[in-house]
């Protein structure tokens, strides 16, 4: 999956806003006011930050080697993905919907 990939998956999640609260190159998206994905815009390849449940998080990242605990996050509860292309399209929509009911259930 493609950085564009990933920005337009975030956008089309019900109510899904976009934002650009740590300038340019770093894109959030939130909802209800909470922050469920950041995206890096500038690195090549982009990463992608996610909240994650803490058990599902350190499976993730046991079966991942681009799955690193969240960058500039609590380590516990986000992960952060290489967009290099190892994890699989569809596990990689599985994360961000993930991330998108962890946040929208509070």
């Amino acid at each position: 999956m493609t950085r564009d990939d990933v920005l337009t998956l975030c956008a089309d999640l019900p109510g899904a806003v976009e934002t650009y609260p740590f300038g340019d190159d770093v894109t959030v998206f939130k909802t209800g006011g909470r922050m469920f994905a950041l995206i890096t815009l500038e690195e090549n390849p982009g990463r992608l930050t996610l909240k994650c449940d803490p058990s599902l998080a350190l499976e993730l990242r046991a079966r991942h080697p681009s799955v690193q605990p969240g960058y500039h996050m609590n380590k516990r509860h986000w992960n952060t993905v290489t967009l290099d292309g190892s994890v699989d399209d569809d596990e990689l929509h599985e994360m961000v919907e993930h991330s998108y009911k962890l946040v929208s259930r509070k």
